[in-house]
């Protein structure tokens, strides 16, 4: 269970009693675009060890995105080779991401299969105990990623930011439903029907962006902005990939 949802999950379990698990089996939907608190990486990105941006209130940090047009020229999911096994140890990210964020753990078989275990989609407080059923979304989807920047970027770059383990907020594991209305749409255009998730989600945008030296557009900036009115409290802490 990762950090950042200790301070949710209590409430979280407590609705998603009365919820139903989401039964539309896995797809990923970060593309096309449809017709916390505090989050902390692990990864280091500034002289001895410290993060580039530690505890930066969030309308601040939100300031430090560049703002720029999105390029959607070019784009292809297969462009962000995923679900790799980068430590070789048998589990994809897809599998190591399930096994961080499970409440409770999965039992692991041969070639990483998971059976059992259960989880709590932050994005709509449900409670899931089928893997199967739950997507793992790239906080920033693949395509708002290329519009945004990686379009620039080389295969290994893009490689590196669709599998990243390295930073908690970059990937989670929330139910196929949400995942499929968030689509590739940023803050603008969709945040989590919880309102629970709402400042966790854009601190956790917001991170992702800086991390990986994103720009913004400018109805996403105003949208973020905007929302983060009600985050007074929510602060970022986020480290440069490398």
């Amino acid at each position: 269970m990762t950090l950042r949802r200790l301070g949710f999950l209590s409430a979280a379990l407590l609705t998603a009693a009365a919820l139903t698990a989401c039964t539309i089996e896995t797809v990923e939907a970060d593309d096309p675009k449809p017709a916390t608190t505090e989050s902390a990486g692990t990864s280091s990105g500034a002289p001895g060890g410290a993060p580039d941006g530690a505890g930066l209130p969030l309308t601040d940090a939100i300031k430090k995105i560049p703002v720029a047009e999105e390029k959607r020229t070019g784009y292809k999911r297969d462009s962000f080779k995923h679900w790799v096994d980068a430590d070789k140890d048998g589990c994809t990210t897809r599998q190591e991401v399930l096994i961080a964020e499970a409440v409770t753990a999965p039992e692991q078989g041969a070639r990483c299969a998971l059976t059992g275990g259960s989880w709590v989609s932050y994005y709509d407080e449900v409670e899931v105990t089928d893997a199967k059923k739950l997507d793992i979304d790239h906080m920033v989807p693949l395509a708002e990623a290329w519009d945004s920047g990686a379009y620039g970027w080389t295969p290994e770059r893009r490689e590196a930011y669709a599998n990243d383990l390295s930073a908690e907020r970059s990937l989670v594991a929330v139910t196929a439903k949400t995942n499929r209305s968030k689509a590739d749409r940023d803050p603008a255009e969709w945040m989590p029907p919880a309102d629970s998730a709402a400042c966790t989600y854009l601190v956790d945008w917001t991170a992702t962006k800086l991390r990986w030296d994103l720009t913004a557009d400018e109805a996403e900036q105003k949208a973020l902005l905007e929302r983060a009115a009600s985050c007074a409290d929510s602060t970022v802490t986020y480290e440069k990939a490398s």
